[in-house]
């Protein structure tokens, strides 16, 4: 029997529809996910993967429980002299559960009982099966998860414990402070998105922005079928077909090859959607865990994966393939 855990994101009404009832692209954009990557947090070995031919590393766990112990004190006491210093807050740090759930902590402004149960059931699970499919390396460092409780608390805290507003309102990760920062009251799709990219940094710190977000984006809607993840439509489909109608959405070696700049600042909202969409036909024709393994193979030669992806789909015409593809895109329902 095929056991099934759903987790999606939670969007009001009201920003996905404009006053003109026009779709208005909303995205998690990360914080600085590829520009920090510490080195010397593992050690690791390499070995040769006879199924893909491919290279695969494998983890040397190097932090201990006191490694973690210290980490959470630590956490304490940072909390307590934020709050402290924070004259209109009413709240105190015990108000704050802390819970390791290795390779992170969870910290979250609910009863520990509540952020327990989100540690299990969202973070372990989408760790445990982001790794049974695509990555072998924990993240380099300790990283936190921070559940706030809703909007206010989100937007109150991020500020005081980061000093910096939210780009997104569901949430985000920012490799410069080592943290995915979330408003967990929209839902646990945006965590399980933001799961991907601290795991991307370790595993492929070169993937190009459509991969790395098309990816992260697959499972903001996502369950599991056959014991492994699996991503499902979500609310980023109509805005794509909205795209293909009016024929916005570039050839696919363009949305390849488009650096951080590009990808984020123009038209994003299009260039999540089709990267998350791309990944989708992927995993319905069974071959994204293969052509995620091919591209990790290949990057020097195939930077962008647009080759890997070729071979991968066994298709030299690209153009009449985008066709094809715009075509399933069309018939899909949210």
């Amino acid at each position: 029997m095929t056991k099934l855990k759903l987790f999606t994101l939670v969007i009001p009404l009201a920003v996905l529809l404009s006053h003109s009832g026009q779709y208005v692209p909303v995205d998690n954009v990360p914080g600085d996910i590829h520009d920090d990557v510490q080195e010397g947090a593992r050690s690791t070995r390499v070995t040769g993967d006879p199924q893909t031919n491919s290279l695969r590393y494998i983890s040397a766990v190097r932090f201990t429980e006191a490694d973690f112990t210290r980490h959470v004190n630590g956490l304490k006491v940072r909390i307590k002299k934020k709050l402290s210093s924070d004259e209109s807050s009413d709240q105190s740090s015990d108000q704050f559960s802390i819970v390791v759930q290795k390779p992170f902590v969870v910290i979250g402004d609910e009863p520990e009982s509540v952020v327990q149960q989100r540690a299990e059931d969202t973070v372990k699970w989408a760790v445990s099966k982001l790794k049974q499919d695509f990555f072998t390396k924990d993240p380099e460092e300790i990283l936190d998860i921070w559940l706030f409780k809703d909007e206010a608390s989100y937007e109150k805290h991020t500020l005081l414990l980061f000093n910096e507003k939210p780009t997104t309102p569901y949430g985000y990760y920012s490799s410069a402070h080592k943290a995915l920062i979330m408003n967990i009251a929209t839902g646990g799709g945006t965590l399980v998105h933001e799961i991907v990219h601290p795991f991307m940094e370790a595993n492929f710190p070169a993937c190009p922005p459509w991969l790395n977000e098309g990816l992260g984006s697959l499972y903001e809607q996502c369950g599991e079928e056959g014991g492994h993840i699996h991503g499902f439509t979500n609310w980023r489909l109509p805005g794509l077909q909205r795209a293909i109608r009016e024929k916005r959405v570039p050839p696919f070696k363009t949305l390849t090859s488009m650096n951080r700049s590009a990808f984020y600042n123009d038209d994003r909202g299009t260039n999540y959607a089709q990267s998350r969409y791309l990944c989708y036909y992927l995993q319905e024709k069974g071959v994204l865990v293969k052509f995620y393994q091919d591209f990790v193979a290949r990057q020097k030669e195939d930077p962008s994966g647009f080759e890997s992806l070729k071979r991968v789909l066994g298709e030299r015409d690209m153009d009449a393939f985008k066709s094809e593809w715009e075509k399933y895109v069309m018939a899909l329902e949210q």
